[in-house]
């Protein structure tokens, strides 16, 4: 059974999953409407993804005795500077949701809810991975700069990665 503070700390987490969600969605409709196709296509996957990440909560939390809420989320920007700008919000993005998951595992040590902190070490896993992936991205921007042929293959390459992605959140039967 989750504590009242667990669970509401968890049912924060969810709405931070869910505007990741409709945060790289919104980024990924901006960069299709600027012919970034695989960038879009990244971005999309990865919407998915941390949409995924809610859902995994909801059920966690209501597999618990408490009740997963599904969140009102505000409306995340819908016009961007330039990919480079894109990648460097969702690196601090991700950095802030590292520091949330933080948060919630430390209030699951004081709480003594040793099973949800075991739920959680998958996201502590995951934020890892996220925010190595933003880095990188942001540094192969930095090293293209200006160069429009340097964006044009970095966006080929986006797409390649972005189906790798895709096979990994829905599995090789889905293909």
């Amino acid at each position: 059974m989750l504590s009242p503070q667990v669970s509401k700390a968890l049912n924060k987490q969810i709405e931070v999953e869910g505007f990741s969600s409709q945060y790289y969605l919104s980024m990924a409709s901006w960069a299709e409407t600027q012919g970034l196709n695989g960038v879009s296509a990244f971005l999309y996957t990865h919407a998915d993804e941390e949409r995924l990440h809610m859902l995994k909560l909801i059920k966690f939390v209501n597999e618990r005795g408490g009740h997963g809420v599904v969140p009102a989320l505000k409306q995340p920007p819908t016009t961007f500077k330039s990919v480079k700008a894109v990648f460097e919000e969702i690196l601090k993005h991700e950095m802030k949701v590292t520091s949330e998951i933080n948060g919630l595992v430390d209030a699951t040590l004081k709480e003594k809810d040793y099973t949800t902190h075991n739920f959680l070490q998958w996201y502590v896993s995951e934020q890892i991975e996220e925010e190595a992936l933003a880095r990188q991205i942001v540094d192969k921007l930095k090293l293209i700069g200006g160069d429009r042929g340097g964006l044009y293959f970095f966006d080929r390459d986006l797409e390649t990665l972005a189906g790798n992605e895709k096979n990994k959140v829905e599995g090789p039967e889905k293909k």
